[in-house]
């Protein structure tokens, strides 16, 4: 009797500390669930680390290429000036500087013994632009820094003023911008010039694009 009331009592034992190992290990597989979900977050960094422009003032210095439907490319230089009225809209105004140069007219010329008109010469173009945020994002780099970044549209207008052309033109394009720290920025931007230009007699519409490449200020530093 004394056996079979131990053997009894060390089942009702066992039995009742299944339950309770069951659920502790349980827990354990939860808790290591939870810290291996904790641990993938922390890698992508996921944080919050946006660059506001709402109501800053953005000082820009470019460079790049103009090429001209009627002239050779050439390198251009340009600044800009752009205020934001919130983070999705700015308003740009911008100077640009380049010089005329035609491979084809410099060829005339060479076979008639004839200057037909200075082929260098200063191009200078204003404008002003409506520039809009469309989509933004962040980038990681190398694992570690994290940057923001936008890609933007613009549209608008000025005057392109040289030899052949001193008139209306209409600008538009997109551009891309690399945020870095609260105040400093890289941005590229493509835009499409579309004025009537006169040479050797002859007058059209024309596109004329510049690509450029520079760095932006934005004041005041801290937002």
């Amino acid at each position: 009797m004394p056996r079979a009331l131990l053997l009894a009592l060390a089942l009702s034992t066992t039995a009742a500390a299944l339950p309770t190992t069951g659920t502790a290990e349980a827990q354990c597989i939860d808790e290591a669930i939870r810290d291996e979900l904790n641990a993938r977050r922390r890698y992508r960094g996921v944080q919050e680390r946006l660059f506001r422009k709402s109501l800053r003032h953005e000082v820009s210095i470019m460079g790049g290429v103009y090429s001209a439907d009627l002239l050779s490319s050439w390198a251009l230089a340009q600044g800009a000036y752009t205020f934001h009225a919130s983070e999705a809209i700015g308003l740009e105004l911008s100077f640009a500087y380049s010089r005329a140069r035609s491979e084809l007219v410099r060829i005339i010329e060479n076979d008639r013994g004839i200057v037909l008109f200075e082929v260098d010469n200063p191009i200078f173009v204003y404008q002003g632009h409506l520039v809009w945020s469309l989509a933004y994002g962040k980038v990681r780099w190398f694992g570690g820094t994290i940057s923001r970044f936008d890609f933007n549209i613009a549209i608008g207008g000025g005057v392109t003023d040289n030899q052949t052309s001193r008139g209306l033109t209409i600008s538009g394009g997109f551009g891309l911008k690399l945020y870095f720290g609260q105040w400093f920025a890289i941005r590229m931007d493509v835009r499409d010039q579309v004025l009537q230009q006169e040479i050797l007699g002859e007058s059209r519409i024309v596109n004329n694009i510049s690509a450029t490449l520079g760095l932006s200020i934005f004041m005041p530093f801290t937002p």
